[in-house]
Parts: C-alpha cells; sequence; structure tokens
C-alpha cells in the first residue's frame, strides 16, 4: 500500500492577485536545492485517521500556527515514488518569515555517527501563481492549477 499524506495549501489575495504558501525542507539533502523542491506543508497519516484533521496537524506542525479556516478539497495527487497527497485549501494570511517548524533528527553526514537535528521546514514564502510552478514540486503543481480553478487566478 502506498504511504498516504494530507497538506494545505494556504492562499491569499495581494493587490487582486492570487498568492499561495509554500514550504522549503529543512534538513541537508534541500540545502542547496530550489527549483522543484517547494512544497505544499503535508506529513503522513495512517489509515484509521481523517486526511482533514492530519492536513491541520501537518500545516500546524511545518509552520507552527494553526489552520481554523474552512478547508476546501482539492483532491488527491501522486507524486513519485507511488506517495499519495490528499489537499486542501484554505484561505489564511500568515507572516512566513515567522514560522517554527518542529524538527527531526538525521545522522550527517552519512555513517558519521553524528546525529544532527534539522527543522522539517525551513523557510516558507508566498508565491503568485507563475513563480510557484516553477518552485513546487512537479507532481504537486496540479493542485495550483486545481486552486485557480475553485477561487479564480486573480
Amino acid at each position: 500500500m502506498s504511504a498516504r499524506s494530507a497538506g494545505v495549501l494556504a492562499f491569499r489575495r495581494t493587490g487582486g492577485q492570487l498568492e499561495v504558501l509554500l514550504v522549503h525542507p529543512g534538513g541537508p539533502f534541500w540545502r542547496n536545492k530550489d527549483r522543484g523542491a517547494w512544497s505544499i506543508p503535508k506529513g503522513e497519516f495512517g489509515a484509521g485517521e481523517d486526511a482533514e484533521v492530519a492536513a491541520r496537524r501537518e500545516f500546524a506542525e511545518e509552520l507552527g500556527t494553526a489552520v481554523t479556516t474552512p478547508l476546501i478539497g482539492l483532491g488527491e495527487i501522486k507524486q513519485r515514488g507511488r506517495k499519495v497527497v490528499e489537499a486542501f485549501a484554505a484561505e489564511a494570511d500568515l507572516d512566513a518569515d515567522a514560522i517554527v517548524s518542529n524538527e527531526f533528527e538525521l545522522e550527517w553526514p552519512p555513517r558519521s555517527g553524528r546525529i544532527g537535528r534539522f527543522p522539517e521546514v525551513d523557510r516558507a514564502a508566498w508565491f503568485g501563481l507563475a513563480e510557484a510552478r516553477e518552485r513546487i514540486n512537479s507532481a504537486q503543481a496540479v493542485l495550483l492549477d486545481r486552486l485557480a480553478e475553485i477561487v479564480g487566478d486573480g
């Protein structure tokens, strides 16, 4: 069975233009990667857990703030490695520079015996749809199109 994740694509309107909030993964592997490395805040959830509950939890863990507004279903996508992501959208306006992410432990460098702590998300930023399409994981780009269809692209 494929791993399942749930996430929230936050959006806002600035000057009449639609912007989306994307996150950049933390840790040494992602340090020098940009184009195609950004993502919606998301994380795995178990078979008995509700996807919307998981999406809200993961957003709070990765950004340090809760989503309290209603969620709009964006459907599912399949990423490389067969991971299925169930996505939601939420209108929100938060300070991307003020995020506080949870952390994970990783042996780095590999086989060194040294365990480091790294933020799951090292930064977040608001992007217009054109730039977001360049930065987001290619499998998730369809979520931007679905959002634009539902709320209008400004």
